[in-house]
């Protein structure tokens, strides 16, 4: 009986598409080392585009005086609305988005795939997350801001506000895991669900977040950017990496020849 296709196709690289092509460039390097060029050259495109988009926001769309007001009046609107309920639930949002529930959440997803030998899914797991961490790091100390001029239900630092980290973190994790899931599952019941729930969470995350005083609709929306950013690095990496690892095992199991039958 064969064994069963646990492959993903999401993470199949194209032929002659871009994955392909850098894999190709390295040639004959590990596949390790191509993951690892990859996820960083990614990494620095990201930081890049999501540093100049803060400066856009914080340089440009800021000094716009109606822009700046609706920004804030949104928050405004919400802290506005605060109750006992809507406080505990959107300390329930903060926390699918953040620490400790998404490390702990990818860590036992990686160490169930390493179990399993799925090294690409481990690595997709664990390394979109640290690629949206460190986005996030880099971006909020070099584009400072400061967080809404409200009561906060935090104590995190005042001029950290972009990009919005939490929104980032709930669409690199569990969308990515809904475009793992629904790459492999074809059922469009299951894939209703799942996408129902990847668009879901990530909203929430995004409205406690600016509940609790924490963050400006245009630092969700950077947020919202270097998610899906970090989805894309991490999948590039990983078809790269497949690439790689497909032709390391051609070379080191050669396809063999048949011996030729003596005749009868």
């Amino acid at each position: 009986m064969d064994a069963p296709d646990r492959s993903v196709p999401l993470l199949k690289a194209p032929v002659g598409g871009p994955a392909e092509r850098f894999a190709g460039a390295l040639r004959g390097k590990h596949p390790a080392a191509i993951f690892f060029a990859a996820l960083v050259s990614g990494y620095v495109l990201l930081a890049l585009l999501a540093i100049g988009l803060g400066l856009l926001i914080t340089d440009v769309l800021l000094d716009m005086a109606e822009v700046r007001h609706d920004d804030a009046e949104f928050v405004d609107t919400l802290v506005a609305e605060r109750t006992p309920f809507l406080t505990d639930a959107s300390e329930v949002g903060s926390t699918l988005g953040g620490a400790p529930l998404l490390p702990i959440l990818v860590g036992l997803i990686a160490i169930v795939c390493a179990f399993l030998r799925q090294w690409l899914i481990a690595g997709f797991a664990v390394f979109v997350l640290a690629i949206e961490s460190a986005t996030y790091r880099v971006t909020s100390w070099l584009v400072p801001r400061e967080r809404p001029d409200v009561h906060r239900l935090e104590d995190l630092p005042p001029d950290a506000s972009f990009p919005s980290g939490h929104t980032a973190a709930a669409i690199a994790v569990y969308v990515g895991l809904v475009l793992l899931i629904t790459s492999r599952f074809r059922s469009w019941g299951v894939r209703i669900a799942a996408w129902g729930i990847a668009v879901a969470i990530p909203v929430f995350v995004a409205l406690a977040r600016m509940y609790r005083g924490m963050h400006h609709p245009l630092d969700a929306a950077g947020g919202l950017v270097i998610g899906i950013g970090a989805l894309i690095v991490i999948v590039f990496a990983c078809r790269a990496a497949g690439v790689a690892a497909e032709g390391h095992s051609k070379v080191a199991h050669p396809t063999r020849r048949r011996r030729p039958q003596p005749a009868s």
